[in-house]
């Protein structure tokens, strides 16, 4: 998400790792003893919570795959097991093959951070039916997000209002505005999810994932990790890395960068990726819509954005569509390759005056459902990510650095650029500057990077395959645009991932799919 609220890696030291790492060892005894020996009860799934995104309980898959929902509890500080516990939200749809072929528990994290398992899986589950066949499909609400203490910070008005600012100042009135809503939104998380807010690291939710197995009754962890998930991956591996199974991580975030240099790629991917839908879009013979070169597409986005700065346009009343509700509308559609022509419909609309097509990306990417209600997608998001990532920015660290995001993206430069102040003023230090995925020991680890992809750009997976180590990290590209490769429905990916999940048959090393 290319905003103040974006994924960005998440920040672990190798430092906090092992001091955590010597702490969870103190506190085995606690775990082995009740945690991992506790019984989880499997019912029928309740319709999603507001935090998740709402909406009606997930239907049977169409060969009658039927959704079970259970709730286990994990300590609230691994530090400190012994100080409480919460609530992790939990589902499954059982394997569908013979019982004598079940492999376990293949466990996805679909990204963000922030984002609901239990909403998720059930959405994108007839993408895995092929996996389905030896596994049990299981995902989870990782800490901080929805039913799992899910960090609350402000209401659904005063949402509207954050996610409508100005979040490119342009002088101080505005600059002074910008901070103080900021300041406002972390006050607020504060008041409502202090208690939860220094324990959403993504060295926690791993360790919540390793008790998942172990509750399971899973020897070894099967995984996989989409986006962010990738990340929850590489830290996992890094934790236990004797546990790791099959684990694929597809959509890979970059592990050796800080939040500035995560934020800069992210300027360069999705300018890529705006690139791509520029060139394919006036490329056609009926010609495009919304310019006559990339260039002029590119061009006609900017005047269009700027002129939104200055006058927002009737977007789904009685809001009205700002330059950042547009750019995160534009990023929303550039996230896959299939949101291309809701992208060309939106912009032909604002072009005239009507913005209603971009708020409706803006609000998919920011949470919010037709009824004005938000899920808890944002405020995870940004707590996790504070928790995680030790750097915290001024203003004049952004202003030092515009000249350099602009030219990564005319388009989304200023933007991510001041999204690093979305940090500044947290009430919980960050971990460190970027998160130790390093797993010696661990067995081969699939790593998915597509060519195209806008968040995650390509260059990290190669990064986080040297990062896991040597005979670890097996990296696997995907040349296609979109997020992530294996939702893509590509062939090739899909015969790669399913041959390694299925059969264990691990692929060489520079696999190439196109």
């Amino acid at each position: 998400m290319p905003n103040r609220l974006s994924k960005r890696a998440a920040a672990v030291s190798a430092a906090a790792v092992l001091v955590s790492s010597l702490l969870t060892g103190c506190a085995s005894g606690f775990v082995d003893g009740e945690l991992s020996s506790q019984k989880l009860i499997w019912n029928n799934c309740p319709a999603p919570s507001a935090s998740e995104g709402g909406g009606t309980a997930p239907s049977p898959l169409p060969n009658g795959g039927r959704w079970q929902c259970a709730t286990m509890k994990a300590p609230l500080n691994w530090d400190d097991p012994t100080s409480g516990t919460i609530d992790i939200a939990l589902i499954r749809v059982k394997a569908s093959g013979p019982p004598s072929e079940r492999i376990g528990s293949l466990i996805f994290n679909f990204g963000g951070p922030g984002g609901s398992g239990v909403t998720a899986l059930p959405a994108f589950a007839q993408d895995y039916e092929t996996l389905r066949t030896r596994y049990d499909l299981v995902s989870f609400d990782p800490r901080g997000v929805g039913r799992s203490a899910g960090v609350k910070c402000e209401d659904d008005q005063r949402l509207d209002a954050f996610f409508q600012q100005d979040e490119t100042p342009d002088n101080a009135a505005e600059l002074t505005a910008f901070l103080n809503s900021t300041k406002q939104f972390s006050s607020a998380c504060q008041k409502h999810s202090g208690r939860v807010l220094p324990y959403v690291r993504t060295t926690d939710a791993a360790r919540d994932m390793d008790l998942l197995r172990q509750v399971l009754g899973d020897k070894k962890l099967q995984y996989f990790g989409i986006s962010y998930g990738t990340e929850l991956g590489g830290v996992y591996a890094h934790l236990f890395p004797k546990n790791v199974g099959r684990a694929v991580l597809d959509g890979v975030v970059d592990p050796t960068q800080d939040p500035e240099q995560s934020a800069l790629g992210q300027a360069k991917g999705f300018q890529l990726a705006l690139d791509n839908y520029a060139r394919d879009c006036t490329s056609k013979s009926t010609g495009c819509p919304v310019g006559r070169t990339p260039q002029d597409v590119e061009n006609r986005i900017v005047a269009l954005l700027k002129r939104l700065d200055a006058k927002p346009i009737p977007g789904i009343f009685p809001r009205r569509l700002t330059q950042t509700a547009a750019t995160n509308g534009i990023a929303q559609a550039l996230y896959s390759k299939d949101f291309w022509g809701y992208l060309t419909e939106g912009l032909q609309r604002a072009y005239a005056g009507d913005g209603e097509v971009l708020m409706v990306l803006s609000d998919a990417l920011n949470g919010r459902d037709e009824n004005g209600q938000y899920s808890n997608l944002i405020p995870a998001n940004v707590a996790i990510n504070c928790a995680d990532e030790k750097p915290r920015y001024t203003p004049a660290d952004v202003k030092a650095k515009l000249p350099e995001f602009r030219a990564a993206s005319p388009v989304f430069g200023d933007f991510l650029a001041w999204g690093m102040l979305s940090c500044t003023g947290w009430p919980v230090a960050g971990a460190a500057n970027h998160p130790n995925v390093s797993a010696p020991g661990a067995p081969p680890i699939l790593v998915i990077g597509n060519t195209g992809d806008p968040a995650t750009p390509y260059e990290g997976a190669k990064r986080m395959a040297d990062a896991l180590g040597k005979g670890v990290g097996v990296e696997v590209t995907y040349k296609g645009q979109g997020h992530g490769a294996y939702d893509s429905r590509n062939k090739c990916v899909q015969s790669v991932v399913n041959g390694y999940l299925l059969n264990g048959k691990v692929p060489a090393a520079g696999t190439v799919c196109t």
